[in-house]
């Protein structure tokens, strides 16, 4: 297959029988790939779909692409899910959000938990964000989605239960919990039409997991505390396992 290349901007759209110069960072890729004039290669701009295209031309900081044929094909989830995820430690959260693009992840929302071993804040904390959302355009590159997930600002976990709580947008939440005792299998199988419509939110605790007062105020907010079994889920693996489950479960797969 054609390498994909994202790229995105918000005031240039591709289209079919231009030209269209691309992005420095695409430049870069290019030249590490080796690629020449005449090859082959995909772009698309996070707006749906992508348009097969052709380089015909490769400098040093400059390449142009011919924009061919618009292909309307998604690699999208028949449900929308947003990973709510405790700030890991070390390359933990990168590990984890390039893979929950991978499996399908709508938006992921970086939160501070009373256990998170890592705080961001201020320019820190753009700087994470900016880095993360650029795994998440690297991510869909690689696995052949034309819709990128966003990353959300880190918030602190107390305030967005506040807003979530609060909130009137539909969709089940659902924070994954060794004490829950609803399993989550069972949970998506009974309630799988009301999910396909409304959608998900998972809550996933850093390392060390929720503490009690954190999950019932998570229960407060309208989450229903669910389990894969009596296993204990490292951070990094938990929230992965819960969307390989609603992916087979939902129809993900």
């Amino acid at each position: 297959m054609p390498p994909r290349f994202f790229v995105g901007t918000a005031d240039a759209r591709l289209a079919a029988d231009t030209d269209y110069e691309l992005p420095e960072a695409v430049v870069r890729h290019a030249q590490v790939l080796r690629l020449v004039p005449g090859d082959a290669i995909t772009l698309f701009d996070g707006r749906g779909g992508s348009h097969a295209a052709t380089l015909v031309d490769l400098g040093k900081r400059h390449a142009v692409a011919r924009i061919g044929a618009h292909d309307a094909t998604e690699a999208e989830l028949p449900f929308r899910v947003t990973l709510a995820q405790g700030l890991a430690g070390g390359d933990k959260m990168d590990w984890l959000i390039e893979k929950a693009v991978e499996l399908g992840v709508t938006a992921i929302q970086p939160l501070h938990a009373s256990r998170s071993v890592v705080r961001l804040t201020g320019d820190r904390a753009l700087k994470r964000q900016a880095h993360w959302q650029a795994l998440v355009e690297a991510a869909c590159e690689q696995c052949g989605r034309n819709r990128l997930p966003e990353v959300a600002p880190v918030a602190n976990l107390e305030s967005w239960l506040g807003r979530s709580g609060n909130s009137s947008e539909s969709g089940e939440r659902l924070l994954l919990s060794p004490r829950a005792t609803h399993s989550l299998p069972a949970l998506a199988a009974s309630r799988r039409a009301e999910w396909l419509a409304g959608g998900v939110t998972l809550l996933i605790g850093p390392e060390g997991g929720l503490s009690p007062d954190e999950e019932s105020d998570a229960l407060k907010a309208g989450f229903t505390a669910v389990s894969l079994g009596p296993r204990i889920l490292r951070t990094e693996t938990a929230g992965l396992a819960c969307l390989a489950t609603l992916n087979a479960i939902l129809g993900g797969f």
